[in-house]
């Protein structure tokens, strides 16, 4: 037992001087590391959509000191407005090390996601959040800039709605609208209309009025004036055609949020998101619990997005890219096109 007790205490005594050993190799991170605050080309700044693709402001900053070689660290802007604590900011990587220049479209819309009033001069504050881990991020002090923002909706409207039994207002109208389609493969003269419909009967119509109207006698992609109603089943559809050709499609299609956050989880079906043509992008107003939450077409997971770098822009699915959130109601808008959403708690 001697023996025991003796080689015991060597153990013991052999692993305190290891870890005072190990203890002399931590690094502190140093108590005065910061990073600075954001300086901008500009201060005072009107925007103007003529000049949308044009740098509007850079923004820079210095790299923050931690006392040692802290390896991989990834910046992000976070931007706010005056009444706003951060809490919702618009989001935006640092593609640059320690600058980034955003042009009259990315700010405008920047703007416009925080609530800003379109022509109304407005401060935007701007935080750094310096990432060092999944789990440790280090925050600028705020410094801020003004702003007038443009109104950046659309006239995307058009002459042409769909009529009839499965439409909202049946054959009588008003017309279900079509709105010129924003979608560069598509020949000019195409416009696309996003409908829930019922078990029915739609045709195409110009103005509200049967002078010019659309059916399909085949049936087949090509419509004929005058022609015969197109049956449907009920459902949520993307319909589209062509002035010029005649050609048409109807095709399911929808953009919805699911997740443990959303009222009906995982398995859904998805709380919807419904097309808003003022900006050609999808939107929704919505009660969501503590949870995750991530975007998916047609009640599916072939296809679904979730963000991976909490930086504003959707992945395709992947098991660790989902969207955290904290109970209450929001503001959710997502573009199909660009993969850019925003998530706004109101």
């Amino acid at each position: 037992m001697k023996i025991l007790y003796k080689i015991a205490i060597v153990l013991i005594a052999f692993i305190c001087i290891i870890s005072c050993e190990d203890n002399d190799d931590l690094v502190t991170i140093s108590p005065t590391a910061s990073t600075g605050i954001p300086v901008f080309s500009n201060n005072n700044i009107i925007l103007d959509r003529n000049n949308e693709n044009e740098e509007a402001v850079s923004i820079t900053f210095q790299e923050p000191d931690f006392g040692y070689n802290y390896g991989s660290i990834g910046y992000q802007l976070l931007f706010d407005l005056v009444d706003g604590d951060f809490s919702s900011a618009e989001i935006r990587a640092v593609r640059n090390t320690f600058s980034e220049t955003l042009t009259t479209t990315e700010l405008n819309q920047i703007l416009i996601n925080l609530g800003a009033n379109p022509g109304e001069a407005t401060e935007l504050f701007v935080k750094i959040e310096t990432v060092l881990s999944s789990d440790t991020s280090w925050f600028s002090d705020q410094s801020s800039l003004i702003v007038t923002p443009y109104l950046s909706a659309l006239d995307l409207s058009s002459r042409w709605g769909l009529v009839g039994s499965a439409t909202i207002n049946g054959w009588d109208g008003p017309d279900m609208p079509f709105y010129q389609s924003t979608d560069d493969s598509e020949p000019a003269g195409t416009f696309v209309a996003y409908v829930d419909l019922v078990d029915g009967a739609i045709k195409i119509r110009a103005d509200n009025a049967w002078t010019t109207n659309y059916g399909d006698n085949e049936p087949d992609t090509t419509l004929e004036s005058g022609g015969n109603d197109i049956i449907v089943s009920a459902g949520t559809y993307k319909i589209v055609f062509n002035e010029n050709s005649l050609n048409y499609s109807v095709e399911p299609y929808s953009w919805g949020l699911v997740g443990d956050a959303t009222i009906n989880g995982w398995d859904g079906p998805d709380m919807p998101l419904t097309y808003d043509p003022l900006f050609d992008n999808w939107k929704a107003e919505v009660n969501l619990s503590d949870g995750n939450i991530k975007v998916r077409f047609n009640n599916d997971w072939e296809v679904n997005y979730g963000d991976v770098d909490n930086d504003g822009v959707l992945e395709p699915g992947t098991l660790n890219n989902n969207i955290p959130v904290t109970a209450g109601e929001y503001l959710i808008t997502f573009n199909p096109k660009t993969l850019e959403y925003s998530l706004k708690q109101i």
